[in-house]
């Protein structure tokens, strides 16, 4: 008989993922319950001032005002006093990034997913590709405009000269291609540039990688398949990852055996490079003369029915529970 145990779900917080964290948690409530454990969904945005009625820790419109602040009411409340672990559904910046891992820490409480510098690291895309290109894994080349600049205007110039259009500008530490621009010229660098800059304090300016968009689940160190996304619109953008048919996936996606060990290598080596732990989902663009590229690492990757380590797990004919339980039991550890 497995162990019953008292699990906090921490789902929502205040990035601007918290609608897709919600319904990452629906998933991965059903599931606990599902193996009998006692759930207590938790959104730390909220603090103290948790709804009565779970239900409306998932509805669209928030029953009561966000704060930061409230995050350290939370996990200082006596509800933590007799969890058994916390299974980390939040998404983006202060879920993802190392903040509610230091404060579940200093709590003595147990939690899902990588650790405080992991999670800190991975969540910077330009500190992520110099740790892993370190390691011998390919990633595209890149440059950062930083929020302190008063002129932007020399990007455009820096571009043509490093690698050229197209190229992609997101913010440097969000996740699900929030304010993503593919610029096609220098008259769209820096209106992208500032776009991007309104969700982090640096933007990521990489270059374009045409081909296969590709990610690989890593659980326990060990490569899941390979899985291949098409989306309709041609980018992969936020709409076409959480828009159901937007976007087709393939898995295992079609390659020669010498083409998916190389990125299954590739995908397992950026995963210890920055010391992730359990599971983390390493995306890849793939050219035509399989060359492989790491764009990043998502050390909280989304558990949506849309969500690709779910679909990767089970093409491993691992289960959804079974995924989620096997999470749980790293956790522990």
């Amino acid at each position: 008989m497995k162990e019953k145990l008292r699990i906090a779900l921490l789902l929502g917080g205040t990035s601007p993922e918290r609608e897709v964290s919600k319904k990452t948690s629906r998933s991965i409530l059903t599931a606990l319950r599902g193996m009998g454990h006692e759930v207590f969904p938790i959104d730390p945005a909220y603090g103290l001032n948790q709804p009565e009625d779970e239900a409306q820790l998932f509805d669209e419109k928030d029953f009561a005002e966000l704060s930061n602040r409230n995050y350290i009411d939370i996990i200082n409340s006596k509800l933590f006093d007799e969890i058994d672990l916390a299974f980390l559904a939040l998404h983006g910046r202060w879920g993802e990034d190392g903040t509610i891992q230091s404060l579940l820490e200093m709590r003595g409480i147990k939690y899902t997913g990588s650790g405080i510098l992991t999670s800190s690291l991975a969540m910077d895309k330009a500190m992520t590709k110099v740790v892993i290109e370190h390691f011998g894994v390919s990633t595209p080349a890149w440059i950062v405009a930083d929020i302190g600049l008063q002129d932007y205007s020399e990007f455009p110039e820096k571009i043509r000269k490093q690698f050229g259009y197209p190229c992609i500008i997101k913010p440097n530490d969000q996740g699900s291609s929030v304010s993503l621009t593919v610029c096609k010229s220098d008259e769209d660098v820096i209106p992208a540039i500032k776009l991007a800059l309104k969700y982090s304090d640096k933007a990521l300016i990489e270059q374009f990688i045409p081909g296969r968009e590709l990610t690989v689940a890593v659980l326990d160190e060990v490569a899941l398949p390979i899985l291949e996304i098409v989306p309709k619109s041609g980018l992969y953008d936020f709409e076409s990852k959480y828009t159901a048919g937007k976007s087709e996936y393939i898995v295992p996606a079609p390659m020669s055996e010498e083409v998916r060990i190389d990125i299954q290598t590739q995908a397992v080596n950026a995963f210890k490079a920055v010391g992730c732990k359990c599971y983390s989902r390493i995306d890849f663009r793939l050219t035509e003369e399989n060359k492989a590229y790491c764009l990043e690492i998502n050390t909280l990757p989304g558990m949506t029915s849309l969500s690709l380590v779910p679909k990767a797990a089970n093409a491993a004919g691992i289960s959804f529970e079974e995924l989620i339980d096997r999470i749980v039991k790293n956790a522990l550890k």
